[in-house]
């Protein structure tokens, strides 16, 4: 019987006083806990009610794979429609100029910008379990993309006289063949995600650890802007890819810095000036403002007319958007025939995109009350990337900016990205010839003012100082990396280094000796607390790890380390294997005399230890066999010894 009494007096802290017997394990397993009978079954019988369909069963298929079958038919319009609308549009004014310019970025004309925001954006309506998230266009993605593009279709495979001396290129050419590689690589993209999806594997985006993706974005922010700066000239240079592609960019935009079109430079950086304000303001009084001031597209709209009316494709030398053809092209099978090439790269990006995502979802689900599945958004945005694909888009994620925006301006539901997407229809469909004049300096001016706050994420740097000093770690090698040696190769850097950040936990943990805070049941590491005392002839050492195979001697060093000087611990196991760590040369006389030693017990602390192991089990067991001499073992040391016949 256990009784738990409660004293509690004005003077002193709330006390609890526990009396209970002391059990055996042997008496446990025999009297007080019975296992429960289980019947195995078979393989096939497992496999058979597995398949075996109900109507609970179809409809929770149904509804899983579906859910928008969840809340639509509860739809409040009242409370919700007006909030979606106002969301809708809001998101949508801010989608089109984005999608516009991180087509570039992808290395794809505009246009495909605009496919990519409607129909992957409608379909995640259907199948998608976040109710705030913007899918569509995304920098980092783009980026990505893009690189693999630029790789697949260089310009020198469309150079007009099959060389690179006149650098005279089939520019139509080459953005053809560079919109199927791009088709090809959402294709496979989605047939992963899908594929991940389908096996549970939602799971996957926990080894994308929040500062690893954070340093890996924060890379992606330098390579964007680094991409732009040419276009804010006005200069024309090649594309580079792989690592050191940093370094050459700027290289050869320097080299060409002396033919920079000033008309360009001037309208990207009021371009950019204005914006930057725009956003300040939208960031300062979010409050009192009922929507965001639509920044960009007002900034579209005002350069294009500019553009079109002062003719400055044709009388300044600007660059503009050009060609915009109104309307959707048909579908159309990729090309599978470079899927083997694209494979590295669809799967990076395929969890790169997914991490992205699914850390927006369940950051507004945690917000909002709700909750959003991890394997049904794999397989929504396998399904967004892959039947999209079929109508000429590009991978799509989730968008931070969007996604603030179209939760911020009062947005419910999916039918908010719905209405989204349907703006962005009526644009391809109407007037998508309007934006043709547009000089893409103001593409690149929308770009890199977008990315402030990736660049934000810079702060995280001294926070992780204070904080975890191996986060801070994977951090830099995550964002140094990925800058270095491109996005690809940067990303499997930093996993590989992040996976030997668990390896070095459980190498190095922290070890300590545990004493007593007087007048309490607390007990602290003697060296870290001034008034934590080790109780007389005690040592109570604990590891904050678990004991298995690759760190078992270094836990037993640990403990040797902190209970010396007994040196009658030297005899222990080493990995499973019993050696003798004293030479012959050491005096037996002073060796055994030395066994005579104030403490008398060592408690191990398990409290922070998962699981041990095989091989973990004999050092422990060799550590208690050991460690205060048995009187058997003693006895055999001694004879061995010849101290007794």
């Amino acid at each position: 019987m256990e009784h738990v009494t409660v004293s509690e007096e004005p003077s002193a802290a709330l006390m609890y006083h526990v009396e209970r017997p002391v059990f055996s394990e042997g008496y446990i397993d025999s009297e007080l806990l019975h296992r429960k009978k289980r019947t195995s079954k078979s393989l096939q019988r497992r496999i058979a009610e597995h398949l075996r369909c109900s109507s609970e069963k179809a409809k929770s298929v149904v509804f899983g794979f579906l859910p928008i079958l969840t809340w639509l038919p509860s739809y409040p319009l009242k409370q919700y429609l007006f909030g979606d609308i106002v969301s809708g549009i809001s998101t949508g004014v801010m989608q089109l100029p984005q999608g516009l310019a991180y087509a570039m970025l992808a290395a794809v004309p505009p246009v495909f910008g605009l496919y990519s925001s409607f129909y992957p954006v409608l379909l995640y309506t259907f199948f998608g379990t976040s109710k705030h998230i913007s899918i569509g266009t995304f920098a980092v993605i783009s980026l990505m993309i893009g690189g693999v593009a630029v790789r697949e279709a260089p310009d020198s495979m469309f150079a007009v006289n099959g060389t690179n001396a006149s650098q005279v290129v089939d520019f139509e050419a080459r953005d053809a063949r560079r919109v199927e590689v791009v088709v090809a690589l959402t294709t496979l993209v989605g047939i992963i995600q899908l594929v991940l999806g389908l096996l549970r594997f939602g799971f996957l985006a926990i080894y994308l650890t929040e500062p690893l993706v954070r340093g890996f974005t924060t890379a992606a922010a330098v390579h964007v802007s680094v991409s732009q700066i040419k276009y804010l000239l006005g200069v024309h240079t090649a594309r580079f890819n792989g690592p050191l592609s940093v370094v050459y960019s700027l290289d050869a935009v320097f080299r060409n810095i002396a033919s920079t079109n000033v008309v360009t430079l001037i309208i990207g950086l009021v371009c950019t000036v204005f914006l930057y304000i725009i956003k300040d303001l939208n960031e300062r009084f979010k409050k009192k403002l009922p929507i965001p001031i639509p920044g960009e597209i007002i900034v579209v709209i005002v350069s294009t007319g500019i553009s079109y009316g002062m003719v400055m494709s044709e009388n300044y030398g600007v660059e503009v958007v050009g060609k915009i053809p109104t309307g959707l092209l048909p579908p159309k099978i990729p090309d599978f025939s470079v899927f083997p090439n694209l494979f590295p790269d669809a799967f990076a990006i395929s969890v790169v995109g997914f991490s992205i995502a699914i850390s927006l979802a369940k950051t507004f689900a945690l917000k909002h009350g709700y909750s959003v599945d991890g394997n049904q958004e794999l397989i929504a945005l396998g399904l967004c990337n892959f039947m999209s694909s079929f109508f000429h888009t590009f991978v799509v994620t989730a968008s931070m900016s969007r996604s603030l925006v179209q939760e911020s301006t009062g947005g419910h539901t999916e039918i908010a990205g719905l209405l989204a997407s349907i703006l962005v229809l009526l644009v391809v469909v109407a007037i998508g010839f309007v934006f043709q004049p547009l000089p893409t300096t103001v593409l690149a001016a929308i770009i890199m003012v977008n990315l402030l706050g990736m660049f934000k994420q810079l702060k995280d740097i001294p926070a992780l100082w204070r904080t975890s000093k191996i986060e801070l770690a994977i951090w830099l090698v995550s964002f140094f990396a990925s800058v270095l040696l491109g996005l690809d190769y940067g990303l499997v850097v930093a996993m590989g280094f992040a996976i030997l950040t668990v390896i070095y936990r459980t190498q190095c943990p922290k070890n300590a000796l545990l004493g007593q805070i007087p007048d309490t049941g607390l007990y602290f590491d003697v060296d870290e607390y001034e008034e934590a005392e080790e109780c007389s002839g005690i040592k109570i050492f604990q590891s904050n790890t678990s004991i298995y195979f690759a760190n078992s001697d270094l836990y037993v060093s640990a403990l040797k380390a902190k209970v010396r000087p007994n040196k009658q611990m030297d005899h222990v196991y080493t990995n499973g294997q019993m050696n003798e760590n004293h030479t012959e040369s050491d005096s037996e006389d002073d060796f055994f005399l030395q066994r005579l030693t104030p403490i008398h017990t060592i408690i191990l602390d398990f409290t922070p230890v998962n699981f041990i192991d095989s091989v973990g089990a004999k050092c422990i067991k060799s550590v208690s066999q050991q460690l205060l001499f048995p009187k058997k073992t003693l006895e055999d040391r001694l004879v061995r010894s010849g101290l007794i016949h």
